[in-house]
């Protein structure tokens, strides 16, 4: 028989749910600072960001690749929650796929990241992309549906080219005369019907 009160069991369930929420606030904090200055922004302005000292990021994230790897995860988990509530909450089925579209974009930058700060460990990045996969080609897929079903994009786009299309525009090596989201806008453009189609 547990000596622990409801009181107690309430209290640590309280504080794992703070915890969860916590962490979430700092990967969250990570991946803004990631896809503003890259994966090899310094810990200090990730700390900032998120409002934590170095230390806790230090405790929940021994090593870079750790921390990359869980920004990673997270971001593909917004990306792929984003898909359905963006459909249900745009004017259009279009519309939702462009807003997603950016989301992925963002994302894209830490994953482009993620293979330097993941050297040593070729299995876990090929687990990763296959957990990216498995997440993110569905919903891309109920995205492309809608618009083709709206009659706003033409049919046979599939998932894994269009994501893969825009994952090559947004390797852009950091050259700051290269804007991949103005090339994105015009791809998305061309997915497009015309009146006259």
């Amino acid at each position: 028989m547990s000596s622990e009160s409801p009181a107690g069991k309430a209290s640590a369930r309280s504080r794992r749910v703070d915890a969860v929420r916590n962490e979430q606030a700092l990967l969250a904090a990570a991946a803004e600072v990631f896809v503003a200055s890259g994966v090899d922004a310094p810990i200090r302005q990730i700390a900032a960001k998120a409002g934590v000292g170095t230390g806790t990021i230090y405790r929940h994230f021994p090593t870079r690749a750790d921390l990359v790897t869980a920004v990673y995860r997270h971001q593909i988990e917004e990306c792929a929650e984003a898909g359905p509530e963006l459909l249900a909450g745009a004017a259009s089925p279009f519309i939702a796929l462009r807003q997603w579209i950016d989301l992925f974009a963002d994302f894209l930058v830490t994953k482009h990241g993620l293979a330097d700060a993941m050297q040593s460990d070729s299995n876990g990045f090929a687990a990763l992309h296959g957990y990216f996969l498995d997440r993110l080609l569905p919903v891309c897929g109920r995205l492309l549906d809608a618009a083709v079903d709206a009659g706003e994009i033409r049919a046979g786009i599939q998932p894994y080219e269009l994501m893969r299309g825009i994952g090559n525009l947004c390797i852009g090596g950091g050259d700051p005369q290269y804007e991949p989201r103005r090339l994105i806008d015009l791809l998305l453009c061309g997915l497009q019907r015309r009146p006259s189609e």
